[in-house]
């Protein structure tokens, strides 16, 4: 089943601002994810976050574009089988993470 993909507008311009390669890397990553983001415990590509630093990401997964550096958190919601990105971003320490907190926040997701 292909789950449904959304994005939160602060991602959306997450991933206009990465360059074309990163681009076009991340939408394929996230495509082959969409197909199943439920957790790798549940047989998915999800892998769940936790606490990071600071952040209490329990609840949200993350794909890794390892060759990129970038991270792309998001969240499931499995009432309409949604997958909602919440953040794209380099991996530069937690900073991703703590974008994705803040957002979670903002949009009431936790």
């Amino acid at each position: 089943m292909m789950w449904t993909l959304k994005f939160l507008p602060e991602a959306e311009k997450d991933l206009k601002k990465l360059s074309g390669n990163q681009r076009i890397m991340t939408v394929k990553a996230i495509e082959k994810v969409r197909q199943n983001p439920l957790p790798a415990s549940e047989g998915g590509y999800g892998k769940p976050l936790g606490h990071k630093g600071a952040n209490d990401l329990i609840g949200f997964l993350k794909i890794k574009l390892k060759d990129a550096g970038i991270r792309v958190v998001y969240k499931l919601i499995r009432t309409d089988s949604e997958m909602l990105i919440v953040v794209i971003g380099a991996r530069a320490d937690d900073e991703v993470y703590n974008a994705a907190q803040h957002r979670a926040d903002n949009n009431n997701l936790n």
